[in-house]
């Protein structure tokens, strides 16, 4: 950051679009299958294969004014929810997820630090230059260390005149073009959560003989995503570049990891979704001979359950959305839980996508084509700033808590939790917690398995599956309180992980269940419908291996149908099934 703020009049923010942002970015974008269309998927897959993202795509977003989604309103943006700005970047995700995160999301990571732990004048300095259409980028990976990010390589050290700052990062998004830079970095050589500290940099004012950028070698998936290296040799940064006092990096990152994951981990799910469209298309226009599927049953069957995971996947993420506002404190077992569910339903969902489509898979251009680079593109970013194993070690010092005082004792989460697009109170940052004892989620999973009635033979199967969650819950129980408390200095024992996943298909579970109750089948009868959940029951049952339950044929039969009249009807295959172009 300069060593001094200079804050001149702060630049108008751009309009906000008439009616709803995500239907308005939505028609901008346009079909993507028009090969004509400068931000279709022809023209995607060509800046994928040059390793840019579509510099077409990057300017529409500019006059639609998209950073400013990432400014909150009193800053002079447009961020009210992190519901809303999921909606509004899953239209671009949906077509190329390098570019959401290499135009906006990878700003936005930087940003959230900032409106966070930022001094008054470094929120408006950072929101003066995303409302002009500056990018912002964010140094935290820590590739030697597995992303430990308390394991920093970068040191910052007091001088007479601020900070003097040594060490390197090996890979930062967006930096080559970035006019903030966020850094995390050591403040502090003894262990603890004071160690490290963020600071909010300007790369434009660093002496070029203590700074370098490096450009990495471009990888298999994201593409179109520039990472760079940088280096510091005792680069001087002024005091006030630190966010927060000193030694506060820690907390700051761990509370605002609970909106990036979040956010990140759900926006995936519109990718999945082009996946799934694809295999549709392919399916209904293959001729046969032509690597047509030999089972057509089998692949209507994929095809369905894929719908089904990516529908109990969406209820867990957009819960998770939504409890950003409505339960804050919980929110680090939430957000943890859904970027660790990502890896193992979104990639298997297209991995047996990937079946239909035959040799198609391999097709490198048009619209048939995007499926192989959203193949490539999702694990890159179900990996981000915090894999699988970093969710997991969030959770697992929670769990000794949350069996001890809060599972079947605390009351269930409120009822607008599980209403996809209803209104949210204001986000607070502050109100973001390290972790609270308390997971009324899996309350509400208790207390709707104790509503259903069973009359017919779908809701019967419901009430089977949703008791088996309540006993995985007991049994989840039972077991964490049986073991000595994680922690002390000893490894972590292979059990919790494998307690921890159960947990969080448990949290599925209970998400699912959630949204289908609350359904409102005047606006949406399918999702009012039993059907859909209890086969996302069944799926996650299955998975944690619980004994079978018979599921009547028509589950399979209706999930299909739906499949194919949201394919026919142009509507996504996400909760909130919406009209897309085309």
């Amino acid at each position: 950051m300069v060593s001094t703020l200079t804050l001149g009049p702060r630049p108008r923010t751009p309009g906000t679009p008439v009616g709803d942002r995500a239907a308005e970015l939505e028609r901008l974008l346009g079909d993507p299958t028009d090969a004509g269309n400068p931000t279709g998927y022809a023209k995607l897959l060509v800046a994928d294969r040059r390793g840019t993202l579509s510099a077409d795509a990057e300017a529409l977003l500019d006059a639609f004014g998209l950073n400013a989604e990432y400014v909150p309103r009193e800053l002079g943006g447009r961020f009210d929810s992190a519901e809303t700005l999921l909606r509004v970047m899953r239209p671009v995700f949906r077509r190329d997820a390098a570019l959401g995160a290499g135009y906006g999301m990878s700003t936005f990571m930087a940003a959230s630090d900032v409106w966070m732990s930022g001094s008054t004048d470094q929120r408006d300095w950072l929101a003066q230059l995303l409302l002009s259409g500056s990018k912002a980028a964010i140094a935290q990976h820590e590739t030697a260390h597995t992303n430990d990010f308390v394991r920093s390589q970068v040191a910052a050290t007091r001088t007479a005149a601020g900070l003097s700052v040594s060490g390197a990062k090996s890979v930062v998004n967006n930096l080559h073009r970035a006019d903030a830079l966020v850094l995390f970095c050591r403040t502090d050589d003894r262990p603890g959560s004071g160690s490290h500290s963020a600071l909010l940099l300007d790369p434009r004012t660093l002496p070029a003989d203590r700074y370098r950028v490096t450009r990495r070698r471009p990888r298999t998936g994201m593409r179109g995503c520039h990472f760079d290296s940088v280096a510091f040799e005792d680069c001087p940064v002024p005091e006030q570049a630190l966010l927060g006092p000193l030694g506060s990096g820690v907390p700051t990152s761990l509370r605002s990891f609970q909106m990036s994951r979040t956010v990140m981990a759900s926006l995936v799910a519109a990718a999945v979704d082009t996946c799934l469209r694809t295999a549709v298309l392919v399916d209904r226009t293959q001729k046969p001979g032509h690597g047509a599927p030999v089972d057509p049953e089998h692949t209507a069957v994929t095809l369905a359950n894929a719908f089904v995971n990516l529908l109990f996947y969406d209820c867990l993420a957009v819960v998770a959305t939504r409890a950003l506002h409505l339960h804050p404190a919980e929110t680090s077992v939430y957000s943890a839980a859904v970027k660790s569910l990502l890896p193992r339903v979104l990639s298997d969902t297209m991995y047996d996508l990937s079946t239909v489509l035959g040799s198609q898979l391999y097709t490198r251009g048009g619209t048939v084509g995007v499926f192989q680079k959203h193949l490539r593109d999702v694990p890159v970013v179900s990996l981000g700033h915090a894999g699988t194993v970093a969710c997991q070690a969030t959770i697992i010092p929670q769990l000794p808590a949350l069996a001890a005082r809060s599972w079947f004792n605390e009351p269930p989460a409120s009822d607008a939790l599980f209403k996809p697009g209803a209104p949210l109170p204001p986000f607070d940052y502050d109100q973001l917690a390290l972790a609270c004892g308390r997971d009324s989620l899996s309350a509400s999973l208790v207390e709707t398995a104790g509503t259903l009635t069973g009359r017919s033979p779908v809701e019967r199967a419901l009430r089977e599956l949703a008791g088996q969650m309540v006993d995985e819950l007991r049994d989840l129980r039972t077991r964490v309180l049986a073991l000595p408390p994680p922690g002390g200095g000893a490894p972590v024992s292979p059990v919790w992980f494998t307690l921890t996943d159960r947990y969080v298909l448990v949290l599925a579970a209970a998400a699912v269940l959630g949204v289908w109750r609350h359904g409102d089948a005047d606006r949406d009868p399918f999702l009012a419908d039993p059907a859909w959940a209890a086969l996302a029951l069944h799926h996650i049952a299955r998975r944690l291996g619980a004994p079978g339950v018979d599921l009547p044929a028509e589950c399979t039969a209706r999930i299909h149908q739906e499949v194919l009249a949201r394919f026919g009807d142009q509507r996504s295959y996400d909760l909130y099934n919406v009209p897309l172009p085309g």
